[in-house]
């Protein structure tokens, strides 16, 4: 949940010329060999998701599927009433309990792990009905809180350069979790321990910044698994109180600078800039940093790109899959004219491309990288190449190589590689590519298209 207007906010709640060197990559974020690239299908309901665990997901060698919040919400067709709880029972839009469970045990066949999108900070803004049916009032959740479990600012954030406020008043006006308390850890904890027994794999902590970390740390100590993958949306803001480095002793913490950069470099500046893509650029540690080009925050608020920018929306998704820095999100949503717009058919997806369903992780551009990336994993960055402007290229060992056009005009060249000799299927367009015994090969890049090629993709 990012930080906006009030009212957007209450949504939240919820040339060709260049020298082929070898560049040292940056630290890989997982161990070689694990697959970590991550299908956030943002509001699909369970019963699609398990569907495309099977048909999809799992084929194309995605590691793991986000869902989003399951808990029982307020009531509403908005997107951001899935980020208001009122229990912590399985309930919600998306599906029962028992779908939830299939979901689970169907993406586990097919060799995808399952995050939960994980709403812990607060409550609703409001009261009223939940979608499960439980009554509530703002400050008040039968069996499970009252007021004496909110913190005791009644008030919403206003003032970024001050933790306590940050910490400790209301989120875009929501109850706000005091979970500095032994009663409501547990409660949390027991919320989340309910998930592991019906077999989830980790949680993406939602508005982590807004819960001190060391109360995280208690809560995560409480769990069943306390090793469960856990990835914190703590969202870098310049001069601000609490910096995502706070929570990297936690787990993984997400990395907006990357997505908020990548609009900025394919928007106005030069690709030829990525060569040291990642700590190179200030950012924290590839092994504890989760990336994206767009979630479902970012893509709304304009501070990313979003699948309406076209060929560079899908270019930035072939370089973050390519690129070893950080562990990928593939943003799947739907279309959208206004900010509020709720999922289509309340989060059924019939079939991809359909009822406005864009479903990027299946765009062959997109989901063809997610196999190039398992196999490249471990491997360096070698025979970088720039124009020095928008045209960019580099190989992962002698594994993959990968070359991105986003010029307004065609570029023809012969490419370096490290890649054996041989007859390459070219994952992008679906053509051959044929590499001498020297690792070289000939093309041309339309603009907006991009190359890649990988060892285990013979033709």
């Amino acid at each position: 949940m990012a930080r906006r207007s009030a009212a957007a906010a209450l949504a939240l709640v919820a040339g060709m010329a260049g020298s082929l060197i070898a560049v040292p990559g940056p630290a890989q974020a997982a161990p070689p060999g694990t697959k970590d690239v991550t299908a956030v299908l943002f509001e699909w309901d369970f019963d699609s998701i398990a569907r495309e665990c099977t048909g999809r997901l799992g084929p194309a060698g995605y590691g793991f599927v986000q869902v989003s919040p399951p808990q029982e919400h307020i009531q509403g067709g908005q997107w951001w009433t899935s980020y208001q709880p009122v229990s912590y029972k399985i309930a919600g839009r998306l599906g029962n309990r028992s779908q939830f469970q299939n979901m689970v045990n169907t993406c586990h066949s097919a060799g995808v792990k399952v995050v939960v999108d994980t709403v812990i900070n607060h409550m609703s803004a409001g009261s009223g009905t939940g979608t499960g049916g439980s009554s509530y009032t703002k400050y008040d959740y039968p069996g499970i809180y009252s007021g004496a479990d909110m913190d005791d600012c009644r008030s919403t954030i206003g003032n970024y350069q001050d933790r306590y406020n940050v910490q400790n008043c209301e989120l875009v006006g929501l109850a706000d979790l005091d979970t500095g308390e032994p009663y409501v850890r547990s409660r949390i904890a027991a919320y989340m321990n309910d998930l592991l027994s019906l077999g989830v794999d980790g949680f993406r902590i939602d508005a982590a910044k807004h819960m001190p970390a060391g109360d995280l740390a208690a809560i995560k100590s409480q769990l069943n698994n306390p090793n469960v993958y856990w990835k914190q949306e703590a969202i870098y803001g310049a001069g601000e109180a609490v910096s995502p480095t706070e929570y990297l002793d936690n787990g993984d913490v997400q990395e907006f600078r990357y997505a908020r950069d990548l609009k900025r470099v394919f928007g106005n500046e030069k690709l030829a800039y990525l060569k040291n893509y990642g700590e190179g650029w200030g950012y924290m540690s590839s092994g504890k940093s989760g990336v994206f080009v767009d979630n479902h925050d970012t893509e709304r608020g304009g501070d990313t790109m979003n699948y309406k920018y076209g060929s560079a929306y899908t270019l930035a998704n072939v370089f973050m899959l390519a690129w070893p820095y950080g562990a990928p999100d593939v943003h799947s949503g739907y279309e959208w004219s206004n900010y509020d717009a709720g999922p289509p058919n309340g989060g059924r997806v019939n079939a991809c491309w359909q009822d406005g369903w864009k479903c990027q992780h299946a765009w062959r551009e997109i989901s063809s990288m997610v196999a190039f990336r398992n196999e490249t994993r471990g491997q360096a960055v070698v025979n970088w190449w720039d124009n020095g402007n928008d045209a960019i290229a580099f190989g992962r060992g002698n594994k993959g190589y990968v070359a991105i056009n986003h010029e307004t005009y065609p570029i023809s060249r012969t490419f370096q590689t490290s890649l054996p000799g041989g007859t390459y299927c070219d994952l992008q367009n679906g053509g051959r590519v044929t590499v001498n015994s020297s690792g070289q090969f000939t093309a041309t890049l339309n603009p907006g298209t991009a190359i890649a090629l990988r060892g285990g993709s013979r033709c």
